[in-house]
């Protein structure tokens, strides 16, 4: 079956997709740094369960977040993911990474990487 890492991992995700606080809370070390990839930092459980609550309070929704990509050892892991959501009224969509720390407390740190671009074969030009 999946390791413990994997789990937690998934069920972090899952709780955001299902709006369900405690399910993603129950998969955090107290002492968690989560990180996000416009740089807002979360330094304890309790201070997600803050950012959880002003979130999901402004009537944000997540449509879709898919894991397409999850290396898991021991103490670390690495996924790729694609993302939808709906913030402040306007529909948002994007690949991204995150990297994760386990402790046997649960997530110990998570860190968040979002791709600004659509992906495209490179032909010679540069966009932007």
């Amino acid at each position: 079956g999946p390791s413990v890492g994997e789990r937690l991992l998934r069920t972090y995700v899952d709780g955001w997709k299902e709006h369900d606080r405690a399910k993603i809370l129950g998969t955090l070390a107290p002492d968690c740094v989560v990180v996000e990839s416009h740089g807002a930092v979360y330094r304890s459980s309790a201070r997600v369960g803050e950012w959880i609550d002003a979130w999901f309070g402004e009537g944000n929704t997540i449509e879709a977040w898919d894991i397409t990509a999850l290396l898991v050892t021991a103490d670390t892991a690495a996924m790729e993911w694609r993302f939808t959501c709906t913030w402040h009224g306007r529909p948002a969509s994007f690949e991204g990474a995150s990297v994760a720390r386990f402790s046997a407390a649960g997530i110990a740190y998570l860190r968040e990487y979002q791709t600004v671009g659509e992906l495209y074969d490179w032909d010679g030009a540069w966009r932007g």
